[in-house]
């Protein structure tokens, strides 16, 4: 390079260029493994929020556990009471599933057996059951890798392969989180 030239040689720019490509190599595939992570972190704990949001359901009301997603929700506008019990927030009450963070979160009854009242307590339509159950499954390999499912035993149980865990997670024989 002559002295009175400025700038960089193609030489110094195909190397600084080359340095950028391998950092970015090596941080992009941690990014994603962090953002799994991340996802994953975000399905226990919605889960947990749901099992607690049931529990407080079904101590409030005395009405058992909801039918539904929607029934523990409500819409954005509802007002709180016994069918429309606000207690979660309105992307997971919703569509059932769900989507949240890369997982599909399904609402279900559990065993699917009503608490066996003659009648809904007073201002409830819906009379409660004996039990819930709630699965999330990724959406993608890339959103997760394991799926996840809790019950009114408050236990998360997870399936490493993503498979999912089955209408009562009690009984679906998968091993407990840790």
């Amino acid at each position: 390079m002559k002295k009175n030239q400025k700038g960089f040689s193609l030489i110094e720019l195909l190397i600084v260029v080359a340095i950028i490509l391998i950092i970015a190599a090596i941080a992009i595939p941690n990014l994603l493994r962090a953002k799994i992570a991340a996802n994953q972190a975000s399905a226990v704990g919605t889960l947990r929020t749901v099992s607690s949001a049931e529990e407080t359901y079904s101590s409030t009301y005395s009405d058992g556990f909801t039918p539904n997603n929607a029934v523990l929700g409500g819409a954005a506008l509802a007002v709180a009471g016994c069918d429309t019990a606000k207690l979660i927030d309105e992307v997971l009450s919703g569509a059932n599933p769900a989507i949240k963070s890369g997982y599909s979160f399904q609402f279900g009854v559990g065993d699917g057996v009503g608490i066996g009242l003659a009648a809904p307590p007073a201002g409830c339509t819906n009379v409660g059951m004996t039990g819930f159950s709630v699965a999330a499954q990724p959406q993608s390999p890339s959103t997760g890798t394991a799926s996840y499912c809790i019950d009114e035993s408050g236990v998360v149980r997870f399936s490493s392969n993503a498979t999912p865990p089955g209408a009562v997670c009690s009984t679906s024989g998968l091993p407990p989180l840790q």
